[in-house]
């Protein structure tokens, strides 16, 4: 049996590639490759989840490895437990915001990043090969339930913002927990720091019946009218696993995950008087300016989540994210964190005063458009191969090509990325200039661009 983890896990749809049985297999070759534990164990609240997590602990424990059961958790919570609990890894099973017929399982190491992609590999052949460790009858491994996973992640948060400074402000939130794991864990946050909020999707259900997990503006129809409604502070939606978060404006305005990883690493290297800030290919030409105007430095990396980590950790960064609305705050762990990201921007909002749709208006006014279309599994890289080929043979005038990550076009009015998703089968376009009508210019020749190669694969 083969599997393959992709930017951010094993992703796949359950049922089909993805059985009791395969989850068991990966669950063996995880204390094959990591070790003898103790390992922690923790799911999102997908349909599949409950059993397969179940799936992974008992195989763990078959295997003599010592089991930290969280049960259901948000990822970044997850993660926050496994130094927290002195595990040598943590194996989540979640699909964050993919459709309800997927899971996956996310490797977490020691440290609480992403375990590195050697490990992966690794894993990878001894699923292929067959391979499990098995223990005695007298060196079973011991499953314990750890049922403080909520409040240790959540006073985590806390000690990180001036929690009195936003409790006085009295601000209200509208939040869509998107039936997802955030569920468990934001409201108790906001809770904590006073904040009054109005809760949409707040019941965990793996079917995603309030709208689908990825939270786009065309999945926060719900949140927008509400927000224009009761006109609170803010409003605020969390993907499935919460380690993201995307925000409206007081007006109830989708406010673009570029613009708040803009304001944040602003933020970060205002409060560090300098400093690094990670972040990949895909983002904004804004969070560049805003902190080389405040004496930082960007350096950029490949798409995902796991690499935008391990750069932070060597570059001893101040601040990281994605445009997807994944950011991380160094200080309290290297991982994406959707609470995280809520509290700062409280924070933020209750310093400065003014509604945030104010505070975004001082960014640099930059629009990103993103596109997607399907390409089969089979011919992806061969179609990402005849991009780069072609594009840097003859980029275009004023262009230069970038191939760090898929193929991107820099030009100077605006720059156009292409590159193969990590996750689904597709391709992703992103293209950015000053001006909408721009950008969207740029984003049709991206998507003609990859059609004219799809198409010339499949002849």
């Amino acid at each position: 049996m083969a599997v393959r983890f992709g930017t951010n896990g094993i992703r796949e749809v359950v049922g089909g590639t993805l059985t009791a049985r395969v989850v068991g297999e990966v669950a063996g070759a995880f204390a094959q490759i990591l070790g003898s534990g103790p390992a922690v164990v923790g799911r999102d609240g997908r349909t599949s989840s409950p059993a397969f997590a179940r799936v992974v602990a008992g195989t763990l424990a078959s295997a003599g490895v010592d089991v930290f059961e969280l049960g259901l958790l948000p990822t970044p919570a997850i993660q926050y437990s496994v130094p927290r609990l002195g595990a040598q890894y943590a194996i989540i099973v979640t699909a964050s915001h993919n459709p309800p017929e997927f899971n996956g399982i996310k490797g977490i190491a020691s440290d609480g990043l992403e375990i590195p992609p050697e490990a992966e590999r690794a894993i990878e052949r001894a699923v292929e090969e067959g391979k499990a460790p098995r223990a005695s009858f007298d060196r079973q491994g011991r499953i314990r339930p750890d049922g403080a996973g909520v409040d240790r992640y959540v006073e985590g948060i806390l000690g990180q913002v001036d929690r009195d400074l936003i409790a006085r402000k009295g601000l209200r939130v509208v939040l869509d927990c998107g039936n997802g794991a955030s569920a468990v864990t934001s409201p108790t946050l906001l809770s904590r720091l006073s904040v009054r909020a109005l809760t949409l999707n707040a019941n965990v259900d793996g079917l995603f019946p309030g709208h689908l997990s990825e939270p786009t503006e065309a999945n926060l129809d719900d949140l927008l009218r509400t927000v224009q409604s009761v006109k609170p502070d803010l409003g605020v939606a969390h993907d499935g696993d919460a380690d993201r978060a995307v925000f409206v404006d007081e007006g109830g305005r989708f406010v673009p995950g570029e613009r708040i990883l803009a304001l944040l690493a602003r933020e970060a290297v205002r409060e560090a008087g300098g400093g690094t800030v990670v972040t990949p290919v895909t983002s904004s030409q804004a969070v560049e300016e805003v902190v080389g105007a405040l004496g930082g430095r960007v350096h950029y990396t490949r798409v995902g989540s796991p690499v935008v980590s391990r750069a932070m950790k060597e570059q001893k960064a101040v601040f990281g994210g994605e445009e997807n609305g994944g950011c991380l705050f160094p200080r309290h762990q290297l991982a994406r964190d959707g609470a995280m990201t809520l509290a700062k921007v409280l924070e933020i909002v209750a310093r400065d005063g003014r509604p945030l749709s104010k505070i975004l208006a001082e960014l640099p006014p930059f629009v990103l458009v993103k596109r997607k279309l399907p390409c089969p599994p089979g011919i992806r890289q061969g179609v990402l191969d005849d991009l780069a080929e072609s594009l840097s043979a003859s980029p275009g005038p004023g262009r230069s090509v970038v191939t760090l990550d898929g193929v991107k076009l820099v030009g100077p009015d605006g720059w156009l990325l292409v590159r193969p998703s990590g996750t689904e089968p597709l391709f992703r376009v992103f293209a950015e200039a000053r001006e909408a009508r721009r950008a969207e210019a740029l984003a049709d020749e991206g998507v003609q661009l990859v059609q004219r190669a799809i198409d010339r694969r499949r002849s």
